[in-house]
């Protein structure tokens, strides 16, 4: 079965636009099968289209010069308007320097280009092509694609009405993307055997294909160590010098290593926000995963994380993977709150002059009880919202002048209204 991707219709959108659409996220996420769904869509209308793609070896002469690959355009396009679609441009050299050097020229070619989460493509082409590309990031299956997958598209056009009538079978999907994530050929495979199987592959070529390469290491032990570390704790903060110390890295190597984890897309750093710098906890980062399958095989509990003393953390990493993509496309910020004096909140999307937070509860509440934390942020920051987002409450209460939402996970879809109002 076809898997539908939400973002299409912002990437079918951008196909009009002269600057370059670049779409970039981790491996095995669906990103060739996704430009080849766009070719089609324009073969649909009798535009005319050109895939290459650098993992297929008879594509990659058209790439040793900017002249070869220009040559190549105007011989399948002429000086008619042509899509030409690039797969795996990590794979280039200076790549951003490459399509520069395409772009200026003029032609009249859209380039819709894709590749893996490295430097090459999250830094130096960012750079390299500034004001004439517009990024679009694609994540494993949000919880909603991935519901919508497995009820067959028969309630896509009403995704959240089913949510609210089937709230028993939402447990259970939920139950499963809690424990095996979003990675499109995971979820297409039946059985636990399969699905530890291609996420096995997953995990490997992370740590041996993208990280060896970027670090330049050939054993990556240590690598693989600190995923596991990490991947025990979720949604706390990290001490660098405990983890330098257990594993057995330095500390600007830890810190290096962390960071090139980020740009592969593995981990995701959340800072804290704070305003008075005395009283509140601001040194050390939160990192969560950016698929909950990956976080599980790296724990070995893939299949029984909902029963892990740690599910309410694998929630809250899942609230957070929610919360990222609404973000991508403002200046706000995913960050946590915590005191000296042991007050907390998950989450505090940081917005100019009003935070709004959001707490995390994995129960099915029966009351709309304001944790004292929660208020403890509202009194000190006065925002005009809150949420708390749990299983199965929807309520909504006043904390002074705040109003507190009690949204159940199957409602997020309200939070598209977090990125409209950043």
């Amino acid at each position: 079965m076809t898997i539908k991707r939400r973002i299409i219709a912002d990437l079918v959108s951008h196909l009009n636009k002269p600057e370059i659409t670049l779409l970039i996220g981790p491996r095995q996420v669906g990103k060739t099968t996704l430009l080849r769904s766009l070719q089609d869509h324009l073969r649909r209308s009798g535009q005319p289209t050109l895939f290459l793609s650098l993992d297929h070896e008879p594509d990659r002469k058209f790439f040793t010069s900017q002249l070869a690959l220009i040559n190549c355009l105007q011989s399948e396009f002429g000086s008619r308007p042509g899509t030409a679609f690039i797969d795996e441009i990590q794979m280039k050299e200076n790549a951003g320097i490459f399509l520069k050097g395409i772009y200026d020229q003029n032609l009249p070619y859209k380039l819709v280009v894709s590749g893996s989460g490295s430097l090459e493509l999250k830094e130096k082409i960012h750079e390299s092509l500034m004001g004439r590309k517009r990024i679009f990031t694609l994540y494993p299956l949000s919880f909603p694609e991935f519901v919508d997958l497995r009820t067959e598209y028969r309630y896509s056009d009403r995704l959240p009405e089913y949510f609210s009538i089937q709230t028993d079978y939402l447990r259970q999907y939920l139950q499963e993307y809690l424990n095996f994530g979003g990675y499109p050929k995971v979820v297409l495979q039946p059985t636990l055997a399969e699905k530890r199987q291609t996420l096995s592959e997953i995990y490997t070529s992370f740590l041996e294909k993208d990280l060896s390469y970027l670090l330049g290491i050939k054993k990556t032990a240590h690598a693989g160590h600190l995923v596991r570390l990490i991947a025990s704790q979720i949604g706390q903060p990290v001490v660098y010098s405990e983890l330098s110390s257990t594993i057995g890295l330095d500390l600007k190597t830890l810190r290096n290593y962390l960071w090139y984890l980020e740009k592969i897309f593995v981990l995701a750093p959340t800072d804290p926000f704070f305003k008075n710098i005395r009283k509140e906890i601001t040194k050390s980062p939160l990192y969560y995963f950016l698929d909950l399958g990956l976080r599980n095989f790296a724990r070995d509990i893939l299949g029984q994380a909902h029963l892990d003393s740690q599910a309410g953390l694998l929630f809250q990493n899942f609230i957070h993977n929610h919360l990222l993509p609404l973000t991508e496309l403002s200046p706000t910020h995913v960050r946590f709150w915590r005191t000296t004096d042991g007050a907390e909140v998950d989450f505090v999307l940081e917005r100019g002059p009003t935070p709004l937070p959001i707490e995390v509860k994995y129960q099915d509440l029966k009351k709309p009880v304001v944790p004292r934390s929660l208020k403890s942020f509202i009194r000190k920051y006065h925002p005009p919202t809150a949420y708390i987002i749990n299983l199965s409450l929807d309520h909504q209460v006043q904390v002074d002048t705040t109003k507190v939402v009690f949204l159940p996970y199957f409602h997020l879809d309200r939070l598209s209204d977090v990125r409209i109002n950043l």
